[in-house]
């Protein structure tokens, strides 16, 4: 399963776990506008890391925090090589 349609799996799946009504996910909607929150987002970024073996978020000093849902996939996206 390509890496995007895996993490919309997770997001969906947190939500509705956390019983979180999501706003229809597209690239340009705001992290901060999707319905998810902090937990939410601990979750996901767990979950994700056990799923791909790293975080994104901690294998560079010079990360720029995600603003869209389109940013947040890139982060991952863009560390396909990335190994823990």
């Amino acid at each position: 399963m390509p890496k995007r349609l895996t993490i919309i799996s997770h997001i969906e799946r947190v939500a509705g776990e956390q019983k979180k009504s999501l706003k229809p996910l597209s690239d340009d909607l705001p992290l901060l506008e999707s319905g998810l929150d902090s937990l939410c987002f601990a979750i996901l970024v767990a979950r994700l890391e056990d799923e791909f073996g790293f975080d994104p978020f901690s294998v560079s000093d010079t990360v720029e925090f995600p603003v869209t849902l389109g940013e947040f996939l890139r982060c991952y996206e863009s560390n396909e090589n990335v190994a823990a």
